[in-house]
């Protein structure tokens, strides 16, 4: 009998012995209680172990969902419903259930590549020194999700109301970023994606990457949430 298709939302089973975050191993904290405030690293162990218990509630999810989908198989071998008014509900469901998810909790995004950011090699050398004056250091404001290894190393920090994406200030440019020259202070242990960036396609930054032509929206310092959803979506994105 044919089942109604699944909601486009995956969840996985954690795999018995690691966390669900991946690799990350939570750890208990070992020290006695301080009338110090947290370290950041505490406060992200902390977090990485709420996100494993989190991760771990995915098996009980699963299970669920096999009941549901009996007490489908029941109800439409019974003719008390059809699979087509079911699938037709839950297109009519879903996108509510959806809405409702993002605007409570924006979930644990993390990168899941297996490359080794210090093997990757970039394709092109970018001028990027002689173009700092016109670009204004603009990839240094792309959001992105870190990888299991940029969490793993502890040097790159993330934003702790929305793990594990890359941190950013209260100017939306990098925590890692020094102002004043627009120099990269972690520039050894930067991560995949600012290691592999191409951005002489990206028409968010470049309308004309060899004439010298910036976007003008550069300039806003709401860049890159002022560009509409044509323009974030763009050739050459990340």
């Amino acid at each position: 009998m044919a089942r109604p298709a699944a909601i486009d939302v995956e969840l996985r089973d954690p795999t018995p012995g690691r966390s669900a975050a991946g690799d990350i191993e939570p750890t208990t904290p070992a020290s006695p209680v301080s009338s110090q405030p947290p370290s950041r690293r505490e406060v992200e162990e902390g977090l990485a172990y709420l996100h494993a218990r989190v991760g771990a509630t995915a098996a009980r999810v699963l299970e669920s969902a096999s009941f549901v989908y009996a007490l489908i198989e029941l109800v439409v071998e019974r003719g008390l419903i059809s699979i087509e008014e079911i699938d037709a509900r839950k297109k009519q469901v879903a996108p509510r259930l959806l809405k409702r998810f993002e605007s409570q909790d924006e979930g644990v995004a993390i990168q899941h590549s297996a490359h080794d950011k210090y093997e990757a090699q970039q394709e092109v050398q970018i001028d990027c020194a002689s173009r700092l004056p016109l670009c204004k250091a603009a990839c240094c404001k792309m959001v992105f999700p870190l990888s299991r290894q940029d969490v793993k190393e502890q040097v790159i920090h993330w934003q702790l109301g929305r793990p594990y994406v890359i941190a950013k200030g209260e100017d939306g440019y990098c925590h890692h970023l020094e102002r004043e020259r627009l120099r990269c202070t972690v520039h050894g242990a930067r991560p995949l994606p600012c290691r592999v960036y191409d951005c002489r396609n990206d028409r968010r930054v470049w309308l004309d990457f060899e004439r010298r032509v910036i976007n003008p929206k550069i300039a806003d310092p709401a860049w890159p949430h002022n560009l509409s959803a044509e323009e974030r979506n763009a050739q050459g994105a990340r």
